[in-house]
């Protein structure tokens, strides 16, 4: 049996952009910085209990936070997070290239040495 016809678009590497959500760059960047917080989570093999002692949250928003249930979460509230757990957070402000109209953002995390 031979598959359908399909066509295959290329993604842009953001998957936010690519659904024509808005604020995408915005929304991949809580999506890195969450999933940076669910790998130390990980990594220290902390519960979702003990994690929301050292948060200072409720063990609901760890498991909203490590599930990119993020819509409650601003970007400062995951890093603040990050330097709660340890992680040094570093902002760099460019100029952007002439090609764009607008600066962007976007969230590089460093693998761990």
């Amino acid at each position: 049996m031979r598959a359908p016809d399909t066509d295959v678009i290329a993604s842009s590497g953001n998957v936010f952009e690519d659904l024509g959500l808005p604020d995408a760059r915005k929304r991949l960047a809580k999506d890195e910085l969450a999933r940076k917080i669910g790998e130390i989570l990980r990594n220290r093999r902390l519960s979702q209990s003990a994690a929301a002692e050292i948060l200072g949250i409720d063990q609901r928003k760890v498991s909203a936070v490590v599930t990119g249930r993020l819509s409650g979460f601003s970007l400062e509230r995951l890093i603040h997070f990050l330097t709660l757990l340890g992680q040094d957070v570093a902002i760099t402000v460019t100029d952007k290239p002439s090609s764009r109209p607008v600066g962007q953002l976007n969230v590089t995390v460093a693998s761990e040495p």
